[in-house]
């Protein structure tokens, strides 16, 4: 009969079509911890382009939060968590509460108290400035795709539009931000967590930045018990 904590958990998927699958277990051994755990699917960047994934992400935090009797949901204590291309998403979502164009319909605000990002993209153009084994520029990229199927560079307007940084600002109350990156990720540089923290310090914003040492793209140290307590403790601070 206990309420308790939500955490919404985007699973990255380079934007493309998510295998929910992928983090069900490490999912589901958080939620051992006291949690309810809800996985978020998005629509694929070929069957909708930004910011489709940050309208259904909301779509769904809304529906949960409607459901929060049935589903043993403490109103008052939501955070937003997600990997790669989900923590982008996840971190849209926060930032960008009360914007109507990031909303497929009218309802009641997410009351996020926290927000967690693994090693998430924050700036599309600038991925390919760090070494990545990946292209992140060409219409067929995952970033491309994002914006429609066209190049990021050749589309900096579009490109624009998914940068985080450019929705934090002095004025916008921002839940507290936990960043968890590793300094040897072959698909998101590093330099991607940086940029995001150094703008929410400027900003006068409540982050925490973890480097992983020699940590790659989705490595399962991610999952390990002492990152989950580092996530856990930095949570439970946040939501009260």
């Amino acid at each position: 009969d206990e309420k308790l904590p939500l955490a919404i958990f985007i699973p990255g998927s380079a934007w493309r079509k998510q295998n929910i699958d992928d983090t069900t277990a490490q999912m589901a051994n958080f939620a051992r911890r006291g949690f309810v755990v809800a996985q978020i699917e998005y629509r694929a960047s070929s069957v909708a382009k930004f910011p489709a994934q940050i309208r259904d992400t909301r779509t769904a935090a809304r529906f949960l939060l409607s459901h929060a009797e049935e589903f043993h949901i403490d109103k008052e204590r939501v955070f937003i968590w997600g990997d790669s291309s989900g923590a982008h998403t996840a971190v849209m979502t926060a930032l960008t509460e009360g914007d109507p164009y990031f909303a497929d319909e009218e309802g009641e605000a997410l009351p996020i108290k926290a927000i967690v990002d693994y090693y998430g993209p924050t700036d599309i153009a600038k991925m390919n400035f760090e070494p990545s084994i990946m292209d992140h520029i060409s219409s067929d990229s995952p970033e491309g795709m994002l914006i429609g199927g066209k190049n990021v560079l050749e589309n900096p307007d579009l490109a624009d539009e998914t940068v985080v940084m450019n929705y934090i600002t002095k004025e916008k109350e921002i839940a507290p931000m936990l960043i968890i990156h590793g300094d040897k990720d072959r698909l998101v540089p590093f330099g991607q967590s940086i940029l995001l923290y150094n703008k929410m310090l400027e900003m006068g914003k409540e982050a925490r930045l973890i480097k992983m040492k020699w940590g790659d793209h989705g490595a399962e140290d991610f999952w390990s018990d002492r990152v989950f307590d580092i996530v856990e403790d930095f949570v439970r601070k946040s939501i009260g």
